[in-house]
């Protein structure tokens, strides 16, 4: 027999969860009525948070825009379609993914998502295509992507 559950508290499920990592207002609030917390009790959770600086979505954008280009590789056009999703106004968005190209710029971040994927050289026009359509996916420009490309053929080639 089932065991019934009881709501947590959305101000100390809020702590924990942002403890663990950076949420976004509409995530956490996803997070919490998956849980059955009354929408009165999360209001006044996430206005104490957001208060409490504990819950601010710009920094939490800024910290999946750095994650995301940085270790997963990821390009512009994918990270700002994610935040957009996990909540945020287009230029919030945009500004954040920006941020996350600071330190390290788009080109390096394409080539990091090519190496990591590449073993060898490309062998024909059909591994090539599919590295391409790998790229974008990934959220880099279609043109920069045939670049890339283009410039490892042509640097596998000479070797």
């Amino acid at each position: 027999m089932p065991r019934e559950s009881v709501p947590p508290d959305p101000y100390t499920y809020g702590l924990a969860a942002l403890g663990r990592r950076e949420l976004t207002e509409q995530q956490l609030r996803a997070r919490l009525a998956r849980r059955g917390c009354a929408p009165d009790a999360v209001d006044a959770a996430m206005a104490r948070l957001t208060r409490e600086g504990l819950l601010d979505d710009a920094r939490a954008a800024r910290a999946f825009a750095r994650t995301e280009s940085r270790v997963k590789h990821r390009g512009p056009q994918r990270i700002r379609r994610s935040l957009e999703q996990m909540g945020l106004d287009r230029q919030a968005a945009r500004a954040a993914t920006e941020e996350g190209f600071e330190e390290r710029s788009v080109a390096d971040t394409l080539e990091a998502a090519l190496a990591r994927r590449l073993r060898g050289p490309i062998t024909d026009d059909r591994h090539a295509q599919r590295l391409v359509a790998y790229l974008v996916r990934q959220g880099f420009d279609l043109q920069d992507a045939i670049a890339a490309i283009r410039r490892r053929r042509r640097a596998g080639d000479q070797e």
